[in-house]
């Protein structure tokens, strides 16, 4: 009888133990996102991070990001910014750069200055860098081009991986007119818009897009305390995951 009840115990023991690695085993990305508001409003980051529970690798994301912020500013610290501490220090695996809105129209000499620079200097602290490429604002999609362009001769200088969030907004528009991913300002997005944006990147990151995601998202606001509820129909994200297949998965 011992005998048995030690054989039991030894399965039993090699069955937690199983489950337990099966459980931690699931490899695990750090990712850190440096931009502004087009990155911030509505926490894309958790977004991010809670779409990736459905994957196969779970993305742990957090933020550097300030109103309006250029990569120059980032750069060189100003308003506050440490983003070159919080890279170095952080044990990244992807860091995220996003330029100001206009800043590859504008200022697309900048951009390429500093994209050189934050490529270069992520990769001498171990991570991989990506490029945020952001949309062209609600009344001038003839933008699009251009900031797909600059974005495009900057990831190939570096060796970054462009993330074509801007171009899987204008392929949305297309299919869609009047999709509501614009907030009223007709500059940053909306809840669904930051909602497509998160496909773009798990997309992007993982080469993966989950079946299931969930039409309802709880994220933290500012304070740490309170939360900001993001719902959408269910069909707009049968809609989202449909865009993102066809233009970041070639589907």
């Amino acid at each position: 009888m011992k005998r048995i009840w030690i054989v039991v115990i030894a399965i039993w023991s090699l069955c937690f133990v199983k489950t337990g690695f099966a459980q931690e085993g699931k490899e695990t990305l750090k990712v850190l996102f440096v931009g502004n508001s087009y990155t911030y409003w509505h926490k894309l980051d958790q977004i991010v991070t809670l779409f990736s529970d459905q994957a196969e690798t779970k993305l742990e994301t957090e933020r550097v990001t300030i109103g309006g912020a250029k990569l120059r500013e980032h750069w060189w610290g100003e308003r506050g910014l440490k983003t070159k501490e919080k890279i170095r220090n952080g044990k990244y695996d992807i860091v995220v750069l996003q330029e100001y809105s206009l800043g590859a129209i504008h200022d697309a000499d900048s951009l390429r200055k500093y994209g050189k620079l934050f490529c270069d200097y992520i990769r001498e602290n171990g991570a991989k860098p990506y490029l945020y490429v952001t949309w062209a604002r609600e009344k001038v999609p003839q933008y699009q081009e251009a900031i797909n362009r600059v974005y495009a001769e900057v990831a190939k200088e570096n060796r970054a991986i462009v993330v074509p969030v801007g171009k899987t907004w204008e392929r949305a528009r297309q299919l869609r007119p009047t999709f509501g991913i614009y907030h009223t300002d007709g500059s940053h997005p909306s809840a669904m818009g930051t909602y497509l944006t998160a496909c773009v990147f798990i997309a992007t990151i993982l080469h993966e897009l989950p079946e299931t995601l969930p039409p309802v998202v709880k994220v933290l606001e500012n304070d740490g305390k309170t939360t900001e509820k993001i719902e959408v129909d269910p069909l707009d994200v049968v809609f989202c995951q449909k865009v993102v297949r066809e233009v970041v998965l070639g589907w």
